[in-house]
């Protein structure tokens, strides 16, 4: 019963590695401090930073579900989260101001760039099983 245990915790952990990975380059990579203004009630750098988290979720389980391999999981896997990372860069030029708006809270900066990292996620979901 328990012979696929190790399978599935190297999995879960290769996913939760890339994750934390991702996560980190992300907040490096964005002009403010997400987990600052979170700690002082900011929801759109929380709705950001929510959505972008959910997003690459996304594209880590359509990767895990479609391979057996941890090597291809770790491989497509990281190349799909570059492609959750781009997300911000293309919303960062197409939306002017996104910056102030996330650090004065304006909630709908934030609501806006986790609705496309989540949207990009389930694109690149469905591109990772092809």
């Amino acid at each position: 019963m328990l012979t696929n245990l190790p399978l599935y915790l190297a999995f879960l952990g290769t996913s939760l590695g890339l994750l934390v990975v991702a996560l980190t380059i992300y907040v490096m990579l964005t002009p403010y401090h997400e987990i600052r203004l979170i700690r002082e009630g900011n929801a759109a750098a929380a709705a950001s930073l929510g959505g972008t988290a959910i997003g690459m979720a996304i594209v880590l389980y359509s990767t895990a579900s479609s391979t057996f391999s941890v090597v291809e999981l770790a491989v497509w896997g990281g190349l799909g989260l570059v492609g959750q990372l781009f997300v911000f860069l293309v919303v960062s030029i197409v939306i002017p101001g996104l910056k102030q708006g996330i650090e004065d809270n304006r909630v709908s900066y934030g609501v806006v760039l986790g609705a496309l990292s989540i949207a990009m996620g389930i694109l690149n979901a469905g591109a990772l099983t092809g």
